[in-house]
């Protein structure tokens, strides 16, 4: 049996982390759990995420830096509302901001 995971969050959201101060946007998603157990175990137990969860691919910002970050959905908050973010990466995979989301570019074959 095929189980069905609805993303709450879609590629080019804007999104927030709940604990944590940063910001970014989605570029690709995991219907649940898809990186290292390492990755995994170094999250401290009362803290870890379900594991059947979407996980979220963002390009992160955070007021010193810019990142790749991995984020359950659980962690995760719309933030549209707070305008674009300024991650130098979004251009590879986005054309523009509108609406609250960037805009998917779309790659010639």
């Amino acid at each position: 049996m095929v189980k069905i995971v609805e993303a709450r969050f879609g590629i080019g959201a804007v999104v927030r982390h709940k604990m944590f101060d940063f910001r970014g946007v989605v570029f690709d998603v995991d219907p649940e759990f898809a990186n290292t157990e390492d990755w995994y175990l170094a999250i401290p137990e009362d803290r870890r995420p379900r594991r059947d969860q979407p996980f979220y691919h963002l390009f992160a910002e955070n007021p010193e830096t810019y990142y790749v970050a991995y984020v359950s959905e659980q962690n995760l908050v719309d933030d549209s509302d707070n305008g674009p973010v300024n991650h130098p990466s979004i251009s590879e995979q986005f054309t523009g901001f509108d609406d609250g989301r960037y805009l998917v570019r779309h790659h010639e074959a």
